[in-house]
């Protein structure tokens, strides 16, 4: 689930910590601009902040462009049977198919986002 983090935000904002023009509204709650993290239901999460304490995925936009390599790689275990209708969804959602692996070791298809970063879907 997404981290509300309106508390954190408008506490910033009060402090004078956090310019305006660094938040947006998402769902009518404040967020910050350039990141935003999502977090496993189930797990613990600190209420005066909205931050996940357990499984917690942090994505935060930077100034730079990618030059080489992805900074962090994800693989997408899609469940049994389900790689070929997810790697179907992907494309339908932008990504593209960079090529399959069939090795050893196991079977993946790489893949890239619509900005070229890869990930794998197993």
């Amino acid at each position: 689930m997404t981290e509300d983090n309106d508390a954190l935000v408008q506490r910033l904002l009060e402090l004078g910590a956090l310019p305006r023009e660094a938040t947006v509204e998402y769902h009518a709650r404040l967020a910050f601009r350039d990141l935003i993290a999502v977090r496993h239901p189930d797990d613990p999460y600190d209420k005066d902040s909205g931050t996940g304490l357990g499984r917690r995925l942090l994505f935060q936009r930077v100034p730079e462009a990618k030059t080489v390599k992805n900074r962090l790689h994800l693989d997408v275990h899609a469940g049994d049977g389900q790689r070929a209708a997810e790697v179907e969804r992907l494309t339908g959602l932008g990504a593209s198919v960079l090529r399959e692996v069939k090795e050893q070791g196991g079977e993946w298809v790489v893949m890239a986002d619509p900005e070229g970063n890869e990930f794998c879907v197993q």
